[in-house]
């Protein structure tokens, strides 16, 4: 009886960590991650992330997606084909225009 509580109890124990790990593996998509290649995959999948995409355009043989997570804005450049995130830009919220 002493086994079977301890191998339950290492089997809960274990399904919270990979629970966990995977929890925080969503946390933000990756370089490299596949996301879509229609509009609508990308949306759901960045969304699924937490991201709020705010503009998708085709613009020099790439995906261009504007999204903010946590009010911080980001560009994601995707590419087309794949569907795989190629790069990924923090946006800088300095305006240099006035100087």
């Amino acid at each position: 009886m002493l086994k079977t509580k301890k191998y339950s109890a290492l089997s809960i124990l274990s399904s919270c960590a990979v629970i966990a790990v995977a929890g925080g593996a969503m946390a933000a998509a990756s370089l490299g991650e596949t996301v879509g290649t229609t509009d609508e995959e990308i949306r759901a999948a960045l969304t699924a992330h937490g991201y709020t995409v705010e503009e998708i355009e085709r613009e020099g043989g790439e995906l261009e997606v504007e999204v903010t997570l946590n009010g911080q804005a980001m560009e994601f450049g995707i590419d087309p084909t794949s569907g795989q995130i190629l790069e990924m830009e923090l946006e800088d919220d300095t305006d240099d225009s006035d100087e």
